[in-house]
């Protein structure tokens, strides 16, 4: 029981930080470091990972309209933006599957089950990229600064002919006509979609945030940031569900009873959690910029660095 309850506030810190750019892995390792899982190492490895299926089901919920190219409700171009929508998550998703597979197994065994390098390791990650988000929104020409090279250099291939005329602008603005950034998924093109998920392979790394490595990538490639954190949205659901059906053949059949009751009691508080959270997050990257998260990750870290220093010490 009492494993259970640890794992109900699992749950909820992955339902609040799997969507928020602040790392969710990274959250959970240091919340075990404090209030750790009486649980084998294949489990824990196994949990940090399946228990994010409960907040990506929170997306197919709220989502399933959108997603669902079958509807009858849809005219038949509606259809076709919606099988577009998902032929460029599976575009995205193919760079960062060969990402995990490469690395899965180094990560696991040499940082998340290793409580002595684990708290480093995300407390650099946290570090680095806050300072990439408080520079991205500090520096409007960053946004759309990829973008703009590789339209240069291969504007066929990686920004699409769409994408093409809407890269010029580097602020962060919404903004509408030839001088919009990538507003839509009309907008963007598959070689986009390619590099985005190239971003989000950097999340193998605990701390660095999925999500957060996703719209980093997207506003670099020059994305709103509606469409960076809808893209994340979409792109956590067949990534999370191949990694989570990896991790499961790898690890599950050996799971005692216990462990399948926490396991399932993250799940579901995790999806709970997401309902709100998801919504909360789309009504204020529409009045806000990334910066705020960029100086939290920086405060955590630091505040992380000193306890555990401290600890050692």
């Amino acid at each position: 029981m009492i494993e259970a309850l640890k794992a109900l506030l699992f749950g909820i810190v992955e339902g609040i930080t799997e969507w928020w750019p602040i790392s969710s892995t990274g959250h959970m390792m240091l919340m075990n470091q404090f209030m750790p899982l009486n649980v084998s190492d294949g489990f824990y490895a196994t949990f940090l990972v399946v228990i994010q299926l409960g907040a990506i089901m929170a997306v197919v919920v709220l989502y399933f309209d959108r997603l669902n190219p079958f509807s009858r409700k849809k005219t038949a171009d509606e259809r076709r933006d919606t099988w577009d929508i998902w032929a460029k998550v599976v575009v995205g998703t193919i760079p960062a599957g060969i990402i995990g597979l490469l690395f899965d197994d180094l990560l696991e065994e040499k940082v998340m089950t290793n409580p002595d390098v684990a708290y480093i390791v995300v407390s650099v990650a946290l570090i680095v990229y806050g300072i990439i988000f408080i520079l991205m929104e500090r520096i409007p020409a960053a946004n759309g600064s990829l973008g703009r090279l590789a339209s240069r250099l291969f504007p066929a291939k990686v920004t699409g002919k769409h994408a093409v005329s809407r890269l010029s602008r580097p602020s962060g603005a919404e903004g509408t006509g030839e001088d919009a950034p990538i507003a839509g998924f009309r907008d963007m093109g598959f070689g986009t979609a390619f590099a985005i998920g190239i971003f989000q392979g950097l999340a193998v790394i605990p701390g660095t945030s999925r999500s957060g490595s996703i719209i980093i990538g997207s506003r670099l490639l020059g994305t709103t940031r509606t469409l960076a954190a809808e893209f994340a949205f979409f792109l956590a659901i067949p990534i999370m569900l191949g990694w989570s059906l990896v991790k499961l053949v790898k690890h599950g059949l050996a799971f005692t009873g216990a462990e399948w009751l926490v396991l399932v009691v993250g799940l579901v508080s995790a999806f709970a959690v997401s309902i709100l959270v998801i919504r909360f997050l789309l009504a204020y990257v529409k009045r806000h910029d990334f910066g705020a998260f960029g100086i939290y990750r920086i405060v955590l870290a630091v505040l992380v660095l000193v306890w555990f220093g401290f600890i050692a010490a």
